[in-house]
Protein backbone atom coordinates (compact mmCIF):
# COMPACT_ATOMS: atom_id res chain seq x y z
CA UNK A 1 0.00 0.00 0.00
CA UNK A 2 1.39 3.52 -0.65
CA UNK A 3 2.51 5.53 2.22
CA UNK A 4 0.22 8.53 1.90
CA UNK A 5 -2.52 6.05 1.88
CA UNK A 6 -1.33 4.11 4.95
CA UNK A 7 -1.11 7.39 6.47
CA UNK A 8 -4.44 8.24 5.54
CA UNK A 9 -5.55 4.87 7.31
CA UNK A 10 -4.07 5.60 9.67
CA UNK A 11 -5.12 9.33 10.73
CA UNK A 12 -8.97 8.29 9.68
CA UNK A 13 -8.58 5.23 12.60
CA UNK A 14 -7.35 7.48 15.06
CA UNK A 15 -9.12 10.34 13.97
CA UNK A 16 -12.20 7.69 14.55
CA UNK A 17 -12.02 7.70 17.93
CA UNK A 18 -12.99 11.33 18.03
CA UNK A 19 -16.00 10.62 15.57
CA UNK A 20 -17.10 8.34 18.12
CA UNK A 21 -17.06 11.54 20.41
CA UNK A 22 -18.96 13.62 17.92
CA UNK A 23 -21.46 10.71 17.43
CA UNK A 24 -22.40 10.32 21.04
CA UNK A 25 -23.49 14.76 20.84
CA UNK A 26 -24.53 14.85 17.54
CA UNK A 27 -26.41 11.73 16.80
CA UNK A 28 -27.84 11.20 20.58
CA UNK A 29 -28.11 14.30 21.61
CA UNK A 30 -28.80 16.30 18.48
CA UNK A 31 -26.14 18.37 19.43
CA UNK A 32 -23.62 19.70 17.42
CA UNK A 33 -21.07 20.66 20.21
CA UNK A 34 -17.86 23.26 18.69
CA UNK A 35 -16.40 22.21 22.24
CA UNK A 36 -14.34 19.68 20.17
CA UNK A 37 -12.45 21.80 18.12
CA UNK A 38 -10.92 23.12 21.48
CA UNK A 39 -11.38 19.52 23.78
CA UNK A 40 -9.41 17.67 20.85
CA UNK A 41 -6.42 20.82 20.69
CA UNK A 42 -6.25 20.27 24.73
CA UNK A 43 -6.13 16.44 24.48
CA UNK A 44 -3.08 16.91 22.05
CA UNK A 45 -1.51 19.70 24.38
CA UNK A 46 -1.70 18.09 27.92
CA UNK A 47 -0.63 14.88 26.12
CA UNK A 48 2.92 16.54 24.86
CA UNK A 49 3.51 18.57 28.17
CA UNK A 50 2.71 15.19 30.43
CA UNK A 51 5.35 13.38 27.74
CA UNK A 52 7.93 15.89 28.07
CA UNK A 53 7.27 15.96 31.61
CA UNK A 54 8.63 12.67 32.13
CA UNK A 55 5.38 10.95 32.16
CA UNK A 56 4.64 6.84 30.30
CA UNK A 57 3.00 7.74 27.25
CA UNK A 58 0.11 6.00 27.83
CA UNK A 59 -0.36 7.71 31.06
CA UNK A 60 -0.03 10.67 28.89
CA UNK A 61 -3.52 9.72 26.50
CA UNK A 62 -5.01 8.84 29.60
CA UNK A 63 -4.44 12.44 31.04
CA UNK A 64 -5.49 13.79 27.71
CA UNK A 65 -8.53 11.50 27.65
CA UNK A 66 -9.13 13.40 31.52
CA UNK A 67 -8.67 16.75 30.22
CA UNK A 68 -11.11 16.37 27.54
CA UNK A 69 -13.68 15.08 29.99
CA UNK A 70 -13.15 18.07 31.60
CA UNK A 71 -13.80 20.18 29.26
CA UNK A 72 -17.05 18.35 27.79
CA UNK A 73 -18.42 18.89 31.77
CA UNK A 74 -17.82 22.35 31.60
CA UNK A 75 -19.92 22.93 28.33
CA UNK A 76 -22.47 20.68 30.16
CA UNK A 77 -22.70 22.71 33.12
CA UNK A 78 -22.92 25.92 31.34
CA UNK A 79 -25.71 24.74 29.21
CA UNK A 80 -27.77 22.53 32.04
CA UNK A 81 -26.68 24.68 35.00
CA UNK A 82 -27.58 28.09 33.82
CA UNK A 83 -29.26 27.02 30.48
CA UNK A 84 -26.89 28.81 27.99
CA UNK A 85 -27.79 26.76 25.28
CA UNK A 86 -25.92 24.46 24.08
CA UNK A 87 -24.61 25.83 20.69
CA UNK A 88 -23.12 28.84 22.69
CA UNK A 89 -21.73 26.88 25.80
CA UNK A 90 -19.81 24.97 23.07
CA UNK A 91 -18.14 27.89 21.74
CA UNK A 92 -17.88 29.59 24.95
CA UNK A 93 -15.45 26.62 25.96
CA UNK A 94 -14.33 26.10 22.44
CA UNK A 95 -12.85 30.34 22.82
CA UNK A 96 -11.74 29.54 26.51
CA UNK A 97 -9.61 26.33 25.47
CA UNK A 98 -7.51 28.53 23.15
CA UNK A 99 -5.88 30.56 26.02
CA UNK A 100 -5.69 27.55 28.14
CA UNK A 101 -4.07 25.60 25.77
CA UNK A 102 -1.27 28.26 25.15
CA UNK A 103 -0.86 28.58 29.09
CA UNK A 104 -0.63 24.40 29.31
CA UNK A 105 1.98 24.51 26.87
CA UNK A 106 3.48 28.19 27.18
CA UNK A 107 4.09 28.40 23.28
CA UNK A 108 1.94 27.71 20.31
CA UNK A 109 3.76 24.30 18.81
CA UNK A 110 5.71 21.58 21.00
CA UNK A 111 7.54 18.84 19.23
CA UNK A 112 8.01 15.65 20.51
CA UNK A 113 10.87 14.03 17.73
CA UNK A 114 13.00 12.61 20.12
CA UNK A 115 10.56 11.55 22.93
CA UNK A 116 8.69 7.97 23.17
CA UNK A 117 5.42 7.93 22.44
CA UNK A 118 2.84 4.55 22.24
CA UNK A 119 3.99 4.03 19.00
CA UNK A 120 7.72 3.97 18.88
CA UNK A 121 7.14 1.70 22.15
CA UNK A 122 5.09 -0.63 20.16
CA UNK A 123 7.30 -0.66 17.25
CA UNK A 124 10.24 -1.26 19.37
CA UNK A 125 8.69 -4.29 20.35
CA UNK A 126 7.29 -5.45 17.44
CA UNK A 127 9.65 -4.89 15.08
CA UNK A 128 7.17 -3.32 12.78
CA UNK A 129 7.24 0.57 11.01
CA UNK A 130 5.33 3.16 12.93
CA UNK A 131 3.21 3.42 9.49
CA UNK A 132 1.27 0.16 10.41
CA UNK A 133 1.67 0.55 14.23
CA UNK A 134 -0.27 3.59 13.79
CA UNK A 135 -2.66 1.57 11.97
CA UNK A 136 -2.78 -1.53 14.41
CA UNK A 137 -3.09 0.94 17.66
CA UNK A 138 -5.78 2.85 16.18
CA UNK A 139 -7.99 -0.38 15.25
CA UNK A 140 -7.09 -1.68 18.70
CA UNK A 141 -8.40 1.48 20.81
CA UNK A 142 -11.45 1.93 18.40
CA UNK A 143 -12.62 -1.78 18.79
CA UNK A 144 -12.34 -1.23 22.67
CA UNK A 145 -14.00 2.13 22.32
CA UNK A 146 -17.01 0.90 19.97
CA UNK A 147 -17.45 -2.29 22.60
CA UNK A 148 -17.54 -0.50 25.44
CA UNK A 149 -19.68 2.57 23.96
CA UNK A 150 -22.16 -0.39 22.80
CA UNK A 151 -21.64 -1.89 26.47
CA UNK A 152 -22.31 1.17 28.41
CA UNK A 153 -25.15 2.56 25.66
CA UNK A 154 -27.23 -0.73 26.81
CA UNK A 155 -27.26 -0.13 30.65
CA UNK A 156 -29.91 1.66 32.48
CA UNK A 157 -28.18 5.26 32.39
CA UNK A 158 -26.91 4.78 28.39
CA UNK A 159 -30.48 4.37 27.84
CA UNK A 160 -31.96 7.03 29.36
CA UNK A 161 -29.45 9.16 27.68
CA UNK A 162 -30.13 7.74 24.48
CA UNK A 163 -34.07 8.60 25.08
CA UNK A 164 -33.01 11.78 25.98
CA UNK A 165 -32.23 12.98 22.17
CA UNK A 166 -34.97 11.20 21.27
CA UNK A 167 -37.58 12.35 23.07
CA UNK A 168 -36.28 14.49 26.26
CA UNK A 169 -40.11 15.50 27.31
CA UNK A 170 -40.85 11.49 27.54
CA UNK A 171 -38.08 10.73 29.55
CA UNK A 172 -37.83 13.85 31.73
CA UNK A 173 -41.69 12.25 32.57
CA UNK A 174 -40.60 9.45 33.79
CA UNK A 175 -38.41 11.28 36.32
CA UNK A 176 -34.75 10.89 35.07
CA UNK A 177 -33.05 13.74 35.13
CA UNK A 178 -31.92 14.82 31.31
CA UNK A 179 -29.38 17.81 33.00
CA UNK A 180 -27.14 15.08 34.46
CA UNK A 181 -27.80 12.77 31.14
CA UNK A 182 -26.40 15.64 29.06
CA UNK A 183 -24.12 16.36 31.50
CA UNK A 184 -22.98 12.82 30.90
CA UNK A 185 -23.49 12.84 27.39
CA UNK A 186 -21.28 16.21 26.87
CA UNK A 187 -18.10 14.68 29.25
CA UNK A 188 -18.00 11.17 27.60
CA UNK A 189 -17.84 12.73 24.06
CA UNK A 190 -15.69 15.02 25.09
CA UNK A 191 -13.25 12.04 26.55
CA UNK A 192 -13.29 10.68 23.39
CA UNK A 193 -12.42 13.76 21.46
CA UNK A 194 -9.53 14.33 24.09
CA UNK A 195 -8.19 10.63 23.85
CA UNK A 196 -8.10 11.18 19.97
CA UNK A 197 -6.18 14.36 20.18
CA UNK A 198 -3.87 12.47 22.61
CA UNK A 199 -2.95 9.57 20.09
CA UNK A 200 -2.89 12.26 17.13
CA UNK A 201 -0.12 14.05 18.86
CA UNK A 202 1.82 11.19 19.34
CA UNK A 203 1.12 9.96 16.10
CA UNK A 204 2.53 12.99 14.07
CA UNK A 205 5.32 13.70 17.12
CA UNK A 206 4.00 17.29 18.18
CA UNK A 207 1.09 19.27 19.70
CA UNK A 208 0.14 22.45 17.96
CA UNK A 209 -2.83 24.98 19.60
CA UNK A 210 -4.39 25.32 15.92
CA UNK A 211 -4.81 20.81 15.42
CA UNK A 212 -8.10 21.02 16.60
CA UNK A 213 -9.39 23.75 14.30
CA UNK A 214 -12.42 22.28 11.80
CA UNK A 215 -12.33 18.64 14.23
CA UNK A 216 -16.46 19.29 14.56
CA UNK A 217 -16.39 19.38 10.51
CA UNK A 218 -14.67 16.36 10.08
CA UNK A 219 -16.56 14.74 12.65
CA UNK A 220 -19.84 15.68 11.15
CA UNK A 221 -18.40 14.55 7.29
CA UNK A 222 -17.16 11.38 8.97
CA UNK A 223 -20.47 10.29 10.23
CA UNK A 224 -22.21 11.55 7.54
CA UNK A 225 -20.18 9.12 4.95
CA UNK A 226 -20.65 6.15 7.26
CA UNK A 227 -24.41 6.38 7.40
CA UNK A 228 -24.49 6.99 3.14
CA UNK A 229 -22.55 3.99 3.45
CA UNK A 230 -24.57 2.25 5.61
CA UNK A 231 -28.11 2.90 3.70
CA UNK A 232 -26.02 1.77 1.14
CA UNK A 233 -24.68 -1.68 2.13
CA UNK A 234 -27.40 -4.18 0.28
CA UNK A 235 -28.30 -5.19 4.58
CA UNK A 236 -28.90 -1.59 4.95
CA UNK A 237 -26.71 -1.46 8.50
CA UNK A 238 -28.56 0.33 10.80
CA UNK A 239 -28.34 -1.19 14.25
CA UNK A 240 -26.38 1.24 17.03
CA UNK A 241 -23.25 -1.44 16.54
CA UNK A 242 -23.06 -0.65 12.99
CA UNK A 243 -24.02 3.08 13.51
CA UNK A 244 -20.97 3.36 15.72
CA UNK A 245 -18.60 1.49 13.23
CA UNK A 246 -19.76 2.99 10.27
CA UNK A 247 -18.98 6.61 11.91
CA UNK A 248 -14.99 5.29 12.36
CA UNK A 249 -14.88 3.89 8.64
CA UNK A 250 -16.88 7.06 7.44
CA UNK A 251 -13.67 8.76 9.29
CA UNK A 252 -11.28 6.50 7.22
CA UNK A 253 -13.03 7.29 3.72
CA UNK A 254 -12.90 10.77 4.72
CA UNK A 255 -9.02 10.89 5.06
CA UNK A 256 -8.75 8.80 2.25
CA UNK A 257 -10.91 11.13 -0.15
CA UNK A 258 -8.53 13.78 1.10
CA UNK A 259 -5.18 11.72 0.53
CA UNK A 260 -6.81 11.28 -3.12
CA UNK A 261 -7.07 14.50 -3.91
CA UNK A 262 -4.06 15.62 -2.52
CA UNK A 263 -2.54 13.34 -4.85
CA UNK A 264 -3.93 14.93 -7.94
CA UNK A 265 -2.33 17.99 -6.85
CA UNK A 266 -4.93 19.83 -4.87
CA UNK A 267 -3.55 22.86 -2.84
CA UNK A 268 -3.24 21.70 0.98
CA UNK A 269 -4.61 25.22 1.79
CA UNK A 270 -8.35 24.08 0.03
CA UNK A 271 -8.96 21.20 2.54
CA UNK A 272 -11.52 23.14 4.62
CA UNK A 273 -13.30 24.10 1.16
CA UNK A 274 -13.12 20.29 0.52
CA UNK A 275 -14.48 19.46 4.21
CA UNK A 276 -17.59 21.54 2.97
CA UNK A 277 -17.75 20.18 0.13
CA UNK A 278 -17.91 16.60 1.26
CA UNK A 279 -20.26 16.96 4.53
CA UNK A 280 -22.47 19.42 1.86
CA UNK A 281 -22.06 16.39 -0.48
CA UNK A 282 -22.64 13.55 2.12
CA UNK A 283 -25.86 15.37 3.14
CA UNK A 284 -27.36 15.49 0.07
CA UNK A 285 -27.35 12.52 -1.42
CA UNK A 286 -29.85 10.40 1.28
CA UNK A 287 -32.03 12.97 -0.01
CA UNK A 288 -31.70 12.77 -3.61
CA UNK A 289 -31.62 9.07 -3.23
CA UNK A 290 -34.98 9.09 -1.09
CA UNK A 291 -37.07 11.60 -3.74
CA UNK A 292 -35.61 9.33 -6.65
CA UNK A 293 -36.72 6.00 -4.84
CA UNK A 294 -40.57 7.82 -4.10
CA UNK A 295 -40.59 9.22 -7.63
CA UNK A 296 -39.69 5.87 -8.69
CA UNK A 297 -42.71 3.81 -6.46
CA UNK A 298 -44.93 6.29 -7.81
CA UNK A 299 -44.27 5.83 -11.63
CA UNK A 300 -44.34 2.03 -11.07
CA UNK A 301 -47.46 2.26 -8.78
CA UNK A 302 -48.91 4.58 -11.73
CA UNK A 303 -47.80 2.00 -14.20
CA UNK A 304 -49.15 -1.25 -12.61
CA UNK A 305 -53.12 0.46 -12.03
CA UNK A 306 -53.07 1.62 -15.74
Amino acid sequence: MDIAFMGAVSQGVLWGIMVLGVFVTYKLLDIADLTVDGSFALGGCVCAVAILSGCDPIVAVLAATAAGALAGAVTGLLHTLFEIPAILAGILTQISLWSINLRIMGKSNTPLLTSPTVFSRASELTGLPQSSIAIIVGVVVAIIVVVVMYWFFGTEIGSALRATGSNEHMIRALGVSTAKTKVIALTLSNALVGLSGGLICQSQKYADIGMGTGAIVIGLAAIVIGEVLGRLTPGKLTGFKSRLISAVVGSVVYFLIRAIVLQMGMDANDMKLLSAIIVAIALCVPVVWEKYQQRSSYSKGGEANA
